[in-house]
């Protein structure tokens, strides 16, 4: 078997999101940590880059939206705790 990098990177980006799923369904890590949404944006854009050299277009609107939904739910993660402290 012969991988190329983007293979690589590919299953890593696997790998993140397959880890963030388990923390959250081991209680480590709750949905509403910026880790988690990062670790599934992370791994959402290195499918996606691993997709762009063997396209497949139903995986990539997956991780296409996936990436977004992950973005969604980080920059809600921050900007809840931000307007959280300034309220205090």
């Amino acid at each position: 078997m012969n991988l190329s990098w983007f293979d690589l990177a590919g299953f890593v980006g696997v790998a993140l999101i397959v880890i963030a799923y388990l923390l959250l369904q081991l209680n480590k890590l709750p949905s509403s940590a910026p880790a988690y949404s990062l670790l599934n944006a992370i791994g959402a854009f290195l499918v996606m880059v691993s997709l762009v050299f063997d396209f497949n277009l139903s995986a990539f609107l997956m991780e296409a939206f996936w990436f977004l939904i992950s973005l969604f739910g980080l920059f809600r993660s921050i900007f809840s705790k931000s307007a959280a402290a300034s309220a205090v």
